[in-house]
């Protein structure tokens, strides 16, 4: 159908030709026409313009992976020609793939475009601005752009940003795990694996996956115990965290309680109890034991039971018609009471009243029964009794000729051979004390003869031999000297494995009645013997020896951290006549003002289990130890030797901190490859760790380039994060692909993992480059931290620095008698003499220990029976390095002993 309309238009004068044909309008303007006709024209105009290019298909962002080029395509109608520009430059004609088609529904044509993108068109790239490419689409209308695609190469680094941390939570606890992953291109997806198998949250409402990757357990069960690890993915690689295991424990709960218990006294007072069991529930995985005693006892009263007794008997009654007459008693002088036993006996008694003259002249004896005797009892019984004479004379004659026996063996039971003794192994059961005749006396200066002959041999000897401890020994000789065969060596090579002894953690001497002081140099490990302890006349080879942490099992347990060193000393087996002073080093911040430390000895027992000795501030009279803590060790009074540690914990709400130590080593020796390594060390800020550092260093050829810094380390579950920095590019480069190396929170708090460290690995462009200026920057994640300026020369030898560990001075490692004390025992009697006596006043020994501050729990002192001579042995071993006798003499000053200070004066040099 065709329709021609025309026009004209008022504004514009000429003709406006609307045609209409087949869907198109067709416009035109005649001035030759004036008037509307309906007349076809002559001919037909042109069919319209095409219209812009719409794109079918943009090209998309693409990663390359290792080196596959990627391809970019883009689809674009209608479309007379398509190409790229990638980064503002057209991309040659040739690197095109170009098809067409026609599309069947507007019968347009279809054009579509592929070029490929190399790595290394990517990484010629330079600038800030990633790789992009975008269409251009052209059509007889104009031109179309799409939109830009960007081209990145696609990587996925090893480290974690943060990795998961085990740790042991409480039943029904919200626990956290958190995970950062690695940098990567594009960003890598997380997945969490519980013993390896995928973690959805859709199954299992109790895991809940942050935006930021971390898996929070809402309320941990028994179930969540187990390995939890950290996946990472992309297009590249798949990174798996380290396995973080979470121990979900019950602490314990107790049971209901039983029934009392009858009153286990017959008579009078005694005791009733109850108990219950720690099964409700019952501790797993290591939870807390139920606290509380496990029984209760109270005191009872039982009755205690009467025996009835006769009262005196009746008057005869009248003679009676059977010639018989009658008298009774009763059973109340008293009654039987609270199930007392009755009276035995007979009740009433009759005989003839007759003198014989009546026919009936039995007497008959009618007991409370009411049965009448049998005849021949009386021969019965008196044949029992001699029966039972005859028995008693008989036992007697036993015992008699056993108890001379007996004295025989005694009086010469200690005759003993010497070779007999010695095969024995010097159990304490087989030990004699020796005469008081010996006409060998022992003396320190003169050890005995072991080779002398059996008749010359008069009593044990019992001995540490080389460092090893004499625990088999009983401890009743005159000197422990232990250098024979056969089982006692068996028992020597035991005892020299669970105790190792190296010569710098260790020293032994042999102690008498006046005592001494054990000293481990450069440790700050002692131990002080007052006089008196040892026996008169008797001599102990003592030993001190500082465990080694890949040799011994740590104290800590749980949250716990080991503050001190473990430290034994011995023989365990010997008594003590007062207590000995061990002291200990320790890395406890304790300058707050607030208390946020719970402090705990322990003990560990022959099986090698850690036991509770005290703990600091719950003292009570049974507690066998007394502890004196200072800022940066702790003196320990002891009548029981062993083996010792310090542990501590957080008490809440304050976080505990420790002192830890950085300690900076480089090579001693000239450089002579590319390679140049630093290591730097995170130990305990005590004088032993340091001491085990300097000597692993000087066997591995380093050397300590500086003073080592104090640090501060938080209980607060962050990492210690280590990071070196300005190092000269031009000359030097890193062989470290992250931007820092972390140190779990976990190895450090614990302790468990000695010594930690980070190696920080170096190489220099070529072997003419000899400095080296760098900074190496050690932090606790949102905590404190320490800087170290390093400049140095590598091709030269760099000198040894080793500081003095805290602690003072280089001491002897042993001290015998006298030597080893400040106070002379003259003075020290005189001040015993003075202060142990209670004063009205309160000017007593009470008096001194709160002027010396060992005044934290007096009623330690007061169990003993001079609690001034115990105060002075704590002084001493609190004042070892700098015992000059001025704090003391000001203390007694203070207190009005202007009686003992004349004595210090003249007796001493204060």
């Amino acid at each position: 159908m065709l329709s021609v309309r025309m026009q004209r238009d008022p504004g514009f004068g000429p003709l406006v030709l609307l045609l209409l044909f087949g869907g198109y309008v067709v416009s035109g303007t005649d001035s030759s026409y004036e008037s509307e006709a309906d007349v076809l024209p002559d001919s037909f105009p042109s069919a319209p313009a095409e219209p812009l290019p719409e794109f079918l298909l943009e090209p998309e962002d693409a990663f390359i992976v290792k080196n596959r080029p990627v391809q970019l395509r883009c689809r674009a109608s209608p479309a007379t020609q398509i190409y790229f520009k990638c980064n503002g430059e057209w991309v040659n004609q040739n690197d095109h793939v170009t098809r067409e088609s026609l599309d069947q529904i507007t019968g347009l044509v279809v054009r579509e475009v592929d070029i490929s993108v190399s790595r290394t068109q990517v990484e010629e790239l330079f600038g800030l601005e990633d790789y992009w490419c975008q269409c251009v689409a052209w059509s007889s209308a104009g031109t179309t752009k799409s939109n830009r695609a960007y081209v990145r190469i696609a990587y996925l680094k090893k480290n974690f940003e943060q990795e998961p941390l085990g740790r042991e939570v409480r039943l029904e606890q919200e626990v956290l795990l958190q995970c950062r992953p690695p940098e990567g291109m594009p960003t890598a997806e997380v997945d969490w694996l519980k013993n390896e198998d995928v973690i959805d949250p859709s199954q299992d409402s109790n895991f809940l996956i942050t935006i930021d990757h971390d898996l929070i357990i809402k309320q941990a069960r028994l179930s969540d115990t187990a390995n939890y690890t950290c996946v990472a993915r992309n297009v590249v690689a798949k990174r798996r965290s380290s396995t973080a295991t979470l121990i979900v424990y019950v602490s314990g709960g107790w049971s209901s309680w039983t029934e009392w218990s009858e009153c286990n006294a017959q008579c009078g007072r005694g005791w009733q109890r109850r108990t219950r069991s720690c099964t409700n529930p019952t501790p797993l995985n290591g939870g807390a034991f139920c606290e509380g005693p496990p029984f209760q006892r109270v005191t009872c009263t039982t009755l205690c039971p009467v025996d009835g007794g006769w009262t005196e008997w009746a008057k005869w009654s009248a003679c009676g018609t059977e010639c018989t007459h009658w008298r009774s008693r009763e059973c109340q002088a008293p009654p039987p009471k609270n199930g007392g036993k009755h009276c035995s006996g007979s009740m009433m008694e009759s005989k003839n009243c007759t003198e014989g003259l009546c026919a009936r002249n039995k007497k008959i004896s009618i007991e409370h029964t009411g049965h009448s005797p049998t005849p021949g009892m009386g021969i019965a019984v008196y044949a029992g009794l001699v029966g039972a004479l005859l028995l008693c004379v008989i036992l007697v004659l036993c015992v008699g000729v056993l108890a001379y026996r007996r004295r025989c063996r005694h009086l010469h039971g200690d005759i003993t051979d010497s070779s007999s003794a010695l095969t024995a192994a010097f159990h304490p059961g087989n030990y004699k004390p020796p005469r008081q005749d010996n006409p060998h006396p022992l003396h320190t200066s003169a050890p005995p003869d072991l080779t002398a002959t059996a008749g010359a041999f008069r009593g044990p000897l019992f001995s540490l031999q080389q460092g090893i401890p004499a625990d088999m020994c009983s401890g009743d000789g005159e000197i422990f000297s232990l250098k024979s065969v056969g089982t006692v060596g068996r028992e020597r090579e035991y005892h020299s494995h669970t105790l190792s002894r190296e010569p710098s953690l260790s020293t032994s001497a042999t102690l008498g009645s006046l005592g001494g002081r054990l000293t481990i140099p450069n440790t700050g490990v002692s131990l002080l013997v007052p006089p008196g302890t040892i026996p008169q006349g008797k001599f102990y080879e003592m030993y001190l020896i500082i465990s080694k942490w890949d040799k011994t099992t740590l104290p800590s347990e749980g949250s716990q951290t080991v503050l001190s060193p473990v430290v034994s000393c011995g023989p365990s087996s010997m008594l003590l006549n007062r207590p000995v002073v061990l002291t200990l080093p320790h890395c406890a911040q304790l300058d707050t003002p607030t208390p946020d430390w719970t402090l705990t000895l322990k003990s560990q027992t022959h099986q090698g289990a850690w036991e509770e000795v005290l703990t600091v501030g719950d003292e009570t009279l049974s507690s066998p130890c007394y502890l004196q803590l200072e800022e940066e060790c702790c003196h320990i009074l002891m009548e029981h030797l062993g083996t010792y540690g310090l542990v501590g914990q957080s008490c809440p709400p304050q976080p505990a901190c420790k002192r830890l130590q950085l300690a900076l080593f480089a090579p001693r020796a000239p450089c002579l490859s590319l390679d140049y390594s630093l290591r730097i060390y995170c130990i305990h800020d005590t004088p032993h760790a340091l001491k085990e550092v300097l000597d692993l260093e000087r066997s591995l050829g380093g050397v300590l380039l500086e003073d080592p810094k104090p640090l501060l380390f938080k209980d607060s579950y962050h990492n210690l994060r280590l990071s070196i920095h300005d190092i000269p590019h031009t000359h030097w480069r890193s062989k470290l692909l992250a931007k820092y190396q972390e140190i779990p929170f976990y190895h450090i708090w614990s302790g468990s993992q000695r010594p930690l460290h980070c190696t920080f690995s170096l190489e220099r462009g070529s072997l003419a480059v000899s400095q080296l200026t760098c900074k190496i920057c050690v932090r606790q994640v949102e905590g404190e931290g320490q800087i170290f300026q390093l400049h140095t020369d590598i091709q030269e030898t760099l000198p040894p620095h080793s500081p003095l560990p805290s602690g003072g001075t280089c001491l002897p490692s042993s001290q015998v008698g006298s030597y080893a004390f400040r106070l002379p025992e003259s003075i020290r009697q005189k001040i015993c003499a003075s202060l142990d006596a209670p004063s009205a006043r309160g000017c007593d020994w009470r008096l001194l220990a709160r002027s010396l501050g060992f005044d934290r729990y007096l009623n330690y002192f007061a169990t003993k029976p001079s609690p001034t001579g115990v105060l002075l042995d704590l002084w001493e071993a609190c004042h070892q390095g700098d015992a000059d006798l001025v704090s003391l003499a000001t203390a007694l000053e203070e207190m009005g002993k202007s009686e003992v200070l004349v004595v210090m004066t003249t007796d001493g040099d204060c």
